[in-house]
């Protein structure tokens, strides 16, 4: 997937161009993996480019660090007003994805991260539309077993994590489909590579539980929100892979992903092969609220302009 960056980023505290934001390759972060990330979104509304859950997108960033105890040098505060700054100096107007970064620099080959030692805290914005095809998507059970808490931490966003999704999703792609699911160390479902899992059976929503070893996703907790304002029973619990197979509906959450359903799981059809109902009115919900069209939900939303 080609980016399209935009020409200035935030770096440290200040606003960089882009080409001048540049990092040694003996970069800690870059040969261990000691970074933590986010995705955060921003829409294009009739009055205004507004940021979604930007706050609690940036808090997760710290407490990510936290669990790694990677020392940041600037506060949460800070973060959020450089998100906006950055998108202001850009003159950003459309849609766009927002990528803050927190990584630990020049700290040698010493694997014993510690308070003293040098981190960065980055922030870029590129322009994005769809991740997956919103009529839906064809999806498989990897192989591969999600991270669990004895090996690597699944509440923190930190960049090593992904290498498990990364596997994930090169088996699936290579088997012809669009995205996997994956299982927990009990055989239980977990997530995506990138995004939350929800079923529907009986007009009940389900999704795991933490303990699942699921990332806490900031769009699944808006869906949980959204669905039980809209009536829904939503509930959290272990999910076996079998019930996937059964399930009325499925659908995804993510920040990239945004709503995206699933019309089969191992070339098992989910439902009548099209998107259901319950997952059309999320994904219609979630789509007016990140465009400012709720009033219920304004607080989600931090304004650029």
């Amino acid at each position: 997937m080609k980016l399209e960056e935009y020409g200035y980023v935030w770096l440290d505290g200040k606003i960089v161009e882009y080409e001048n934001a540049k990092v040694p390759l003996m970069t800690h972060a870059l040969h261990y993996g000691t970074s933590v990330i986010e995705g955060i979104r921003a829409y294009k509304a009739k009055d205004n480019l507004y940021i979604f859950r930007l706050e609690d997108h940036i808090k997760r960033l710290f407490r990510s660090a936290s669990i790694h105890s990677i020392p940041l040098r600037h506060s949460v505060n800070d973060v959020i007003d450089g998100v906006v700054q950055m998108l202001r100096k850009n003159d950003v107007r459309d849609s766009c994805y927002i990528r803050p970064i927190a990584f630990v620099g020049l700290h040698g080959i010493d694997l014993y991260v510690r308070e003293d030692s040098p981190s960065h805290i980055a922030i870029v914005a590129f322009k994005f539309d769809h991740y997956f095809n919103s009529n839906g998507i064809r999806a498989c059970i990897s192989s591969w077993r999600r991270i669990n808490d004895l090996s690597l931490p699944p509440l923190a966003k930190a960049g090593a994590n992904y290498l498990n999704s990364v596997l994930a999703t090169q088996e699936c792609r290579r088997r012809g489909y669009d995205e996997a699911i994956l299982l927990d160390s009990n055989g239980m479902v977990s997530e995506a590579p990138g995004e939350n899992v929800f079923l529907v059976r009986n007009g009940r929503i389900v999704t795991p539980p933490l303990a699942s070893c699921v990332l806490e996703g900031i769009t699944r907790d808006t869906a949980m929100r959204i669905a039980r304002d809209m009536g829904y029973a939503v509930e959290e619990r272990n999910i076996p892979r079998s019930e996937l197979y059964v399930a009325d509906e499925v659908f995804l959450t993510g920040t990239a992903a945004e709503i995206t359903p699933v019309i089969s799981i191992d070339d098992h059809i989910v439902g009548d092969g099209k998107e259901g109902k319950v997952t059309r009115s999320i994904r219609e919900m979630y789509a007016k609220t990140v465009r400012a069209e709720v009033k219920a939900y304004m607080d989600w939303l931090t304004p650029v302009w």
